[in-house]
């Protein structure tokens, strides 16, 4: 079976085709080519005349019995032969009438024909010589201008002084109904009262290529009511559709009529039959005859109705006899046909419009309550924005953030939503009422994996930044006239397709489908896109400009310690130089209160030296470049271990190293400075004596990535959604929670300068500016369990930190 044949039928027909017990390929009546089919109604006949030299091509082979002249008579011979010159040249100026200048009639779009009356010379039945009268359709095919002669009527001309008046009465009843229902409603009845057929109905399609629904119905008395009833889509597939949208009527007079053959059966120049895509006699598909016969219909007409160029549903009108309708007749019914369209628009319209103008005052306040101009306010409680499109959920997604409002996001849509968002166009609104089928999916797995069954997103741009808003499944109960799931079944007649009606109702539940997105809600996501957007580019370029200030007022603080602490430090060195001049050369003769005030002078000016040191150096980490290179953690302890060795071992702190510690990608010098600092400062705040061993555990941690804590991770460090955290841990006095975050300030330390060491409390500062010069992150814990509960000691402090890991070393 072809792909576009696969796809377009429903995985339950293509199992149902494969049950029937006798040879029968649905596939074959969605491919069947029904407009080449090669024939033509045999009431009726056809000649395709060339438009230049009206020299004839093709002619149906019943021309003997309709127009007196055998077909092999008329094939190559000029056409005015039959017609005269003078009524071949009105046929071709109807032609010009309904086409462009001339141009042939268009393959896409409505079908173009005119009718006129002609007159052939001949013999009666009677073999008496007379005219007789046709009325004659014509129309223009590429190259050609194709005739379909049919016998006048009996019963005189047609008058439409006559006809019109009710035509008139039947299109003001359209004008006064008030919905689609209505007007159908009305339709069905003057179109049953114009025609006599017994039973008129209105059919409406869900969607292009769904099934279809009666939603109006007349009928004589004795016929059951199909008011209501589905129709699975294969009744009428996908190539008769298209010659519904072209053709805004169609008659079959009799359902076992024998088909007039054309000649040639195929022409020259496309190897094909003549195509009949506009033709009133064409011939009637096989497949369809049958199903018409099997409903007990002897002779149908349908009108088509189309909105906006595509067919939105048809009338559709069902004979017990035969019946033949004259071309008068049928065109009251197309121009009927033409206004029903226009009334279901109108209709339609004025509803969209009055459903547009109540969404626009639910979006205007909506936007009225972005009090801070900030696209987050969207998505808090109350602001209605779930509401305004009747959702159950929205999702704003920007950068790294999600943000949400009404129900639980889905977890299975979070992916989702930027695969089909960067699929789409940006700023144009994507929906859909049945995802589960979009996505190839059974409504049971769509349930199973917690996809909705309707969606509508827009995408801000390309990197993933969207507004969308869901909703969840909602079962629709149906009443078919036979079940959708198995279109074709063998009947005790060898029928191949299911008879219809209300005798073999069908019901059923359709799932996978919330409710539609209307076209005003559309309207009105894009609205709210482009105030969104707007809001969204305003936050950019105000944060671009306060980035660019922000890295300027970074950059003159930088200069300005920079500069300070050189410019500085030179009278401090005279202030304490003086201060030992002043002591060295009359300490003998100041008292005992002076030489103690100049000592504290020059122990200040050093303390203050210290001090501008520690901000110079704090300055160049913002300002001097990161050398990174993929490095073993285990080496650059090592290095760390000579200086800070010596400080562990007086406080008696014992170094543990509990496994390998891993590669990582580092500067090597600023790596050690942290690991040298941290170690500095486990041996600085030790336990106190008589609380047992002391010691500092340097270790390497699988953490969650996005988390603010660390959680080792228990499955082996595989998971992508984590990172190598290393972590100092000692078993000294701890850090009180509420103190954390100010021992990571510059120049802030818990003690008196005099205690634990002395020291200017920029250490912990130093390393919190590293860490995050390499794009990680640190954070602290205390009271930190340790790893030996027999050790002793206080609550402890853990310093944890990340870096980044070279590829090779990732899990």
């Amino acid at each position: 079976m072809p792909d576009d044949v696969q796809g377009w039928l429903t995985p339950r027909a293509v199992a149902a085709e494969a049950g029937v017990s006798q040879e029968f390929d649905l596939s074959q009546c969605v491919r069947e080519p029904i407009h080449l089919l090669g024939g033509v109604q045999s009431y009726g006949a056809l000649i395709a005349a060339r438009w230049d030299d009206a020299v004839v091509d093709t002619v149906s082979r019943n021309a003997a019995e309709v127009l007196g002249r055998a077909a092999g008579e008329l094939l190559g011979r000029p056409v005015t032969e039959l017609i005269g010159a003078e009524q071949w040249a009105l046929a071709r100026e109807s032609a010009e009438a309904v086409t462009d200048s001339g141009a042939a009639a268009p393959q896409e779009g409505p079908a173009s024909s005119g009718v006129l009356p002609l007159t052939l010379d001949g013999e009666d039945d009677e073999g008496e010589g007379g005219a007789r009268l046709f009325d004659v359709t014509v129309h223009r095919n590429g190259d050609l201008l194709v005739l379909e002669f049919e016998p006048r009527a009996e019963g005189g001309p047609f008058v439409f002084q006559n006809f019109y008046p009710r035509v008139r009465r039947a299109l003001q009843k359209l004008q006064g109904a008030t919905d689609v229902t209505e007007c159908c409603a009305a339709a069905v009845r003057e179109i049953r009262t114009l025609t006599g057929y017994d039973r008129v109905v209105a059919y409406r399609f869900d969607g292009r290529d769904g099934p279809g629904q009666v939603i109006a119905e007349d009928r004589s008395e004795g016929r059951e009511p199909w008011l209501d009833l589905w129709f699975p889509a294969s009744d009428i597939p996908p190539q008769a559709r298209r010659l519904y949208a072209r053709n805004w009527i169609r008659v079959i007079g009799d359902v076992d009529d024998r088909t007039a053959g054309l000649v040639p059966e195929l022409r020259a120049d496309t190897g094909q039959p003549l195509d009949l895509s506009a033709s009133v006699l064409r011939t009637v598909s096989g497949y369809h005859l049958e199903y018409l016969r099997n409903i007990g219909v002897a002779s149908s007409m349908s009108v088509s109705l189309l909105h906006e160029g595509e067919l939105w549903g048809l009338i559709a009108c069902h004979g017990d006899e035969p019946r033949l309708l004259s071309p008068e007749v049928r065109a009251a019914c197309e121009f009927f046909g033409i206004a029903l369209s226009l009334q279901l628009a109108a209709v339609a319209g004025r509803e969209e419009a009055d459903e547009l103008a109540r969404t626009r005052r639910a979006l205007a306040a909506v936007l009225a309550r972005l009090t801070s101009g900030a696209p987050d306010d969207l998505m808090r409680p109350g602001s209605g924005l779930v509401e305004l499109l009747d959702a159950d959920g929205a999702v704003l997604l920007r950068g790294t953030e999600t943000l949400t409002a009404g129900a639980p996001l889905p977890d299975a849509l979070s992916g989702l939503l930027a695969r089909l968002a960067q699929d789409g166009s940006v700023g144009e609104v994507w929906s859909s009422d049945r995802l589960p089928e979009v996505l190839g999916l059974e409504p049971e797995e769509a349930e199973a994996e917690g996809i909705p069954a309707g969606l509508l997103l827009l995408p801000f741009n390309r990197d993933g930044d969207l507004l969308a808003w869901w909703r969840r499944e909602q079962p629709a109960p149906r009443e078919w006239a036979a079940d959708p799931s198995r279109p074709v079944r063998t009947g005790p007649g060898g029928e191949r397709l299911t008879p219809r009606g209300s005798a073999a109702v069908y019901r059923a539940t359709v799932r996978g489908r919330s409710a539609p997105w209307s076209a005003a809600q559309r309207v009105a996501a894009g609205e709210l896109w482009r105030e969104v957007s707007g809001l969204l580019t305003r936050q950019v370029v105000a944060l671009e400009a306060r980035n660019t200030e922000l890295a300027r007022t970074n950059e003159d603080l930088d200069s300005f310690a920079h500069a300070a602490a050189h410019d500085l430090k030179e009278p401090l060195r005279g202030i304490s130089n003086a201060a030992a001049f002043i002591v060295e050369d009359a300490g003998t003769v100041l008292d005992t209160t002076s030489l103690r005030r100049l000592t504290t002078v020059r122990r200040l000016a050093e303390r203050m030296d210290g001090l501008l040191d520690s901000l110079l150096h704090f300055s160049r980490l913002g300002q001097v470049g990161l050398e990174r290179e993929a490095l073993s953690v285990d080496e650059v302890l090592d290095d760390a271990l000579v200086v800070a060795g010596g400080r562990l071992a007086e406080q008696g702190v014992t170094l543990v190293r509990p496994a390998a510690l891993p590669r990582l990608r580092a500067d090597r010098e600023r790596l050690r400075e942290v690991l040298e600092n941290l170690l500095v400062n486990a041996a600085k705040y030790a336990a106190d004596e008589g609380a047992g061993e002391r010691r500092v555990w340097v270790e390497a941690v699988r953490v969650a990535a996005p988390g603010r804590a660390p959680e080792e991770d228990e499955g082996g460090g595989a998971d992508g959604g984590t990172v190598t955290a290393l972590v100092v841990r000692d078993n000294g006095i701890g850090i009180p929670a509420a103190q954390q975050a100010d021992v990571l300030q510059l120049f802030r330390r818990l003690h008196r300068r005099d205690e634990r060491g002395g020291g200017s409390g920029v250490g912990l500062a130093v390393v919190k500016r590293i860490v995050e010069r390499h794009g990680g992150r640190l954070w602290l814990e205390s009271p930190a369990a340790a790893p030996d509960a027999d050790c002793g000691g206080g609550p402890g402090t853990a310093v944890w930190f990340t870096l980044e890991e070279p590829p090779e070393a990732r899990p």
